[in-house]
């Protein structure tokens, strides 16, 4: 069973950008004007054949009618305005919708806003510091990287342009026809580029190329299928580089530094997308209900790739199943995030205890698998698994991380993961992040909700050690 799909606001405002009256209107898509307006209002879904009518009659392609764009920007919004909530209560759902729907403009730019302070406090703080401890510090380091997930984000982590040219690239590797991946790339990179590829084994290298001879680097204590991918990075890094330049150019990012970092994010992406090309890995996933470890011996990559693959097939008319991919460090940092559903993952503070991919570091050798309820009702079956990164010396520390992987429960016939696992059962309760959860009764809760009231309870001691007022209205839930 498939989510319904409702598109009123977007709808409408395709409509009114045309001038269209809602009679002729619903006579161009063959629908009666009561069910045109029971449409505009979210009151109905629409069904495949008025999503097609719409596509056609308005000339726009599936992803300006998609509604995944609008939780994405409530969601950001929730956030943005938990995070500098000092005292009052906080819109709720229907506010925050109304707002979406209404003045999508007006909600990106309070974000921009939103993210502007969060840069003057940053460079704020980090220069405070920085006279404190009579030294420099690279106030805005870090802010870069946030500009760079948000052009995915809200891109929905499917790049057109890159992903098709880099599914065409990969029909002249060979690898389609069984040659080894490692092979095929290396004899690319030698007789299509001239690139000569030598093993190093110096700490901590995975990738260095020295244009001036031809020669190609990687690391030798590094897995087949890492340098599989560093050979991959090389050869979109000469083959695409025009189409990454163009993806920039349309992004307009504000610094030097967050267009690099783009750059990078780019070319890795497109690196993945010649591994895995789109149609062949999306039918294998299928097929092995995505297995994540299968499909991973099936294309010879690693499993964080092909975690990260299954996040990213969301092309418009071929879309995959709609996944979220998080990978987290021991200290609970999110260095990857990615997510095609309604999930969205907390931009600042820690992630929910509960949530399995915590438990992942201590059993790197099994995949967990747990079903998960959002305060919103949503559930998902979540995988996660500990992934351990050999240095390849006894002086250097492993890397360590933890990969999550999870769809809502309506695609679990898809998913070879919810095998024996009882989808009508008690789920785990888990969250955004404490600072904007809003579930009342969890012994795992860090702190107070920032947008919430509380007491302490001084003549009693829980697990909690404070009490949400039930005075206090609850935010609408997402």
């Amino acid at each position: 069973m498939r989510e319904k799909l409702f598109i009123g606001p977007k709808a409408r405002r395709l409509r009114l950008a045309r001038g269209w009256k809602l009679e002729p209107c619903a006579a161009r898509l063959g629908l009666s004007v009561s069910y045109l307006s029971q449409i505009e209002a979210n009151q109905r879904p629409v069904t495949a054949r008025v999503l097609l009518d719409m596509m056609r009659v308005f000339e726009v392609d599936a992803s300006t009618l998609d509604a995944a764009d609008d939780t994405r920007l409530i969601a950001d919004l929730r956030e943005a305005i938990a995070d500098q909530l000092d005292q009052g209560q906080a819109p709720g759902l229907g506010e925050l919708k109304q707002a979406v729907a209404n003045t999508p403009n007006l909600a990106r730019s309070y974000l921009a806003l939103h993210h502007a302070y969060r840069r003057l406090d940053e460079r704020l703080k980090a220069t405070e510091e920085a006279v404190s401890l009579d030294e420099t510090v690279a106030a805005s380091a870090l802010l870069p990287y946030e500009e760079v997930r948000d052009f995915f984000h809200y891109k929905n982590n499917y790049i057109h342009s890159l992903d098709v040219a880099a599914e065409a690239l990969s029909e002249g590797l060979g690898m389609a026809q069984g040659a080894s991946a490692g092979t095929a790339l290396e004899r690319y990179l030698g007789d299509r580029l001239g690139i000569t590829v030598t093993w190093s084994t110096e700490s901590g290298l995975l990738r260095r190329f020295d244009k001036a001879s031809g020669t190609l680097t990687l690391g030798a204590a590094d897995a087949a299928a890492t340098r599989s991918f560093q050979m991959a990075y090389q050869i979109v890094a000469e083959a695409l580089s025009e189409t990454v330049e163009v993806e920039l150019r349309a992004a307009g990012f504000r610094s030097e530094s967050a267009a690099k970092v783009c750059r990078t994010a780019l070319f890795n992406y497109a690196a993945g997308a010649l591994l895995l090309p789109y149609e062949r890995f999306r039918a294998a996933a299928r097929a092995a209900r995505h297995d994540v470890e299968h499909l991973g011996l099936t294309f010879q990559t690693s499993l964080e790739q092909v975690c990260h693959r299954l996040s990213t097939l969301q092309r418009p008319g071929a879309r995959g199943v709609p996944f979220y991919f998080v990978r987290v460090d021991q200290a609970g940092n999110i260095t990857k995030r990615h997510s095609a559903t309604r999930l969205q993952f907390a931009r600042f503070g820690g992630t929910c205890p509960l949530w399995n991919v915590h438990d992942a570091f201590t059993r790197p050798d099994k995949l967990l698998v747990q079903l998960a309820q959002m305060p919103d009702g949503a559930r998902y079956v979540c995988i996660a698994s500990g992934v351990v990164k050999r240095s390849g010396s006894y002086l250097q520390p492993d890397r360590r991380y933890a990969l999550g992987l999870g769809c809502e429960v309506q695609y679990a016939d898809d998913l070879i993961y919810a095998e024996g696992l009882d989808l009508n059962g008690p789920p785990t309760p888990i969250g955004v992040s404490c600072r904007i959860c809003e579930r009342n009764d969890c012994p795992q809760r860090a702190f107070p909700p920032v947008d919430r009231q509380f007491d302490v309870l001084e003549n009693e001691r829980r697990i909690v050690p404070f009490s949400l007022r039930s005075d206090h209205a609850e935010l609408s839930k997402l």
